[in-house]
C-alpha cells in the first residue's frame, strides 16, 4: 500500500515537470518568432526608365526586280551581245534570233504597199472627174490598208526576235550559244537588279498591329559586322493560317554591293519606345491564382503587390499598375519569403 503511493507521487511530479518543461520551451519558441533576425535578400529601387518595344526576327535578301530572260518565240541565235557578270542598260540587246524569212516577207509587202499607194493616188484623180464609182476608190483604199496592218504585225514579229533588257540590272549566268536553237521554253540569263535590295520576314499575329509603311528596321547579314537599315514599305495583307504569321518586306539601298540576293538575315525591329516605363527584371514576377505579383520591402518587411504588365522582353517585364517609383523590388529569396517578414533589403544598383 505505502509503495503504491509513493509511485503514484512520482508520477504526479513526473507529470508536472512535464508540463512546466513545455511552457518554458513554448514561451522560448514565443520570444524567439518576435525576435527573428532579418532575412537577407537582393533588390532594385524602381526607377522610370526609356524602354524599346522590339522584336526580332529572320528573313533573306530579295533583289528589288528579278528575271529569268527567255525567248517569246523559237528560233536560231545569229549572236549575243551580253557577256556574264556585267550590267545590263534598259533596252538594250541580249541577244538576236535569225530573222532572214521575216526580212524577206517584209520586203515584199513594202513593195505592195507602194504599188498600193500608188493606186489609191490614181484613183483619186478618177474619182474627181467621176471617171471611176466610189466604190472601186474605197476598195483601192482597203487594199492598202490592209497592207499595213500586214507590215505593222510582221514588223512586230521582226521584233520578238530580238531579246532586250526588261531593266537596268546585273546579268547572271549565261545558258546559251551562238547557233543554237531557243523555244520559249528555254533559260538564257538571268538579271537581276540589287540596288536597293528587298528584306522579307515573317511577323507573329499579335505584332502586326504595330507595323506601319515606314518603320525602320536594323538587321545584319552573315560575314559582315555591318549593321544595315531599311523601312518597311508592304505588308501582307493576309495572315497564314498555319504559322498564324504575316510576309513583312522592307527595302535597302545597296549602292556598295554588299547586300546579296539569297542571303541570311537577322533582323531587329522596334515597334514602340516608352521613355518613362517602370521596368522589372522578369525573376522578379510572381505567377499567382489571381494574377501576377511581386515583393516589395517597405518599413523593413516584405509585402507582397499586385501588378498589372504591358510590354514584355527576353529578361525584363513592364508594369503599368502597382508599384511606384521609389519602390524597393525584392529580386531573390521569393519562394521563402512570407507576408510581413523581416528583410534586410541589399540593394543592387544595377537594374
Amino acid at each position: 500500500m505505502i509503495f503504491s503511493q509513493r509511485l503514484a507521487g512520482l508520477v504526479i511530479a513526473g507529470l508536472i515537470l512535464v508540463m512546466v518543461s513545455g511552457c518554458h520551451k513554448n514561451k522560448a519558441a514565443s520570444s524567439g518568432s518576435t525576435g527573428q533576425r532579418p532575412v537577407s535578400v537582393s533588390a532594385v529601387i524602381v526607377t522610370p526608365g526609356m524602354l524599346e518595344y522590339k522584336i526580332q526576327a529572320t528573313g533573306s535578301i530579295l533583289a528589288n526586280e528579278e528575271v529569268e530572260v527567255r525567248s517569246e518565240i523559237s528560233g536560231r541565235i545569229t549572236s549575243i551581245h551580253f557577256s556574264e557578270g556585267s550590267r545590263a542598260v534598259a533596252g538594250s540587246l541580249l541577244v538576236k534570233l535569225d530573222d532572214t524569212d521575216l526580212q524577206a516577207q517584209l520586203k515584199k509587202l513594202e513593195l505592195q504597199e507602194e504599188l498600193a499607194r500608188e493606186d489609191v493616188f490614181r484613183k483619186k484623180k478618177l474619182l474627181e472627174i467621176e471617171a471611176i464609182s466610189v466604190e472601186e476608190y474605197r476598195l483601192s483604199e482597203n487594199q492598202l490598208g490592209m497592207l499595213e496592218a500586214e507590215i505593222a504585225l510582221l514588223k512586230y514579229n521582226i521584233s520578238r526576235t530580238e531579246i532586250r533588257a526588261p531593266f537596268d540590272g546585273q546579268i547572271g549566268l549565261r545558258y546559251v550559244s551562238p547557233g543554237s536553237t531557243i523555244s520559249s521554253q528555254t533559260l538564257v540569263t538571268r538579271i537581276i537588279q540589287t540596288d536597293p535590295v528587298k528584306i522579307e520576314f515573317n511577323v507573329p499575329e499579335r505584332h502586326l498591329s504595330g507595323l506601319k509603311p515606314g518603320i525602320m528596321v536594323t538587321f545584319r547579314i552573315d560575314g559582315s559586322d555591318s549593321l544595315f537599315q531599311a523601312a518597311i514599305y508592304a505588308i501582307e495583307s493576309r495572315i497564314d493560317p498555319n504559322t498564324r504569321s504575316a510576309f513583312v518586306r522592307a527595302r535597302c539601298n545597296n549602292r556598295e554591293g554588299f547586300l546579296i540576293p539569297g542571303a541570311f538575315a537577322k533582323i531587329e525591329v522596334i515597334l514602340e519606345i516608352i521613355p518613362d516605363a517602370l521596368v522589372l527584371p522578369s525573376e522578379a514576377l510572381i505567377p499567382d491564382i489571381r494574377g501576377e505579383k511581386v515583393c516589395v520591402c517597405r518599413g523593413g518587411v516584405s509585402t507582397q503587390v499586385y501588378v498589372t504588365t504591358g510590354i514584355r522582353t527576353e529578361n525584363a517585364v513592364q508594369v503599368t499598375s502597382g508599384l511606384n517609383p521609389g519602390d524597393t523590388l525584392i529580386t531573390t529569396g521569393l519562394l521563402t519569403l512570407r507576408e510581413n517578414m523581416k528583410v534586410n533589403a541589399i540593394v543592387n544598383p544595377e537594374r
